[in-house]
């Protein structure tokens, strides 16, 4: 997972000061150094969240399958049982779809 997730405009204003920065590497530059650890925390934070809640919805997804595979396991022959097998289609589905939005 990457260690920052910048907007469009973070992205933009990053390159702006950036920029100003190079211009004017002579003086001083503690004012822009500042700006940039500003946007890098919100960024890093984004980023961690975005972790904790991609591990989170990861963990119920993989919750769900177990259940229903466990319910597969344990329904009577029949209706019941394809019922079943539906549910533990789509939960797999569903944890595939989880895997695949990790960045």
């Amino acid at each position: 997972m990457a260690d920052r997730l910048y907007t469009r405009t973070e992205k933009l204003t990053r390159a702006r000061l950036l920029a100003k920065g190079a211009k004017r590497s002579a003086g001083d530059i503690s004012r822009i150094e500042r700006q940039l650890d500003a946007i890098d925390r919100r960024a890093e934070d984004r980023a961690r969240r975005e972790a904790e809640a991609h591990s989170a919805a990861l963990k119920a997804a993989r919750d769900a399958v177990a259940t229903a595979t466990v319910a597969e396991r344990t329904a009577p022959r029949g209706p019941e049982r394809a019922q079943a097998r539906e549910k533990r289609k789509a939960a797999e589905k569903h944890l595939r779809s989880v895997e695949r939005a990790r960045r």
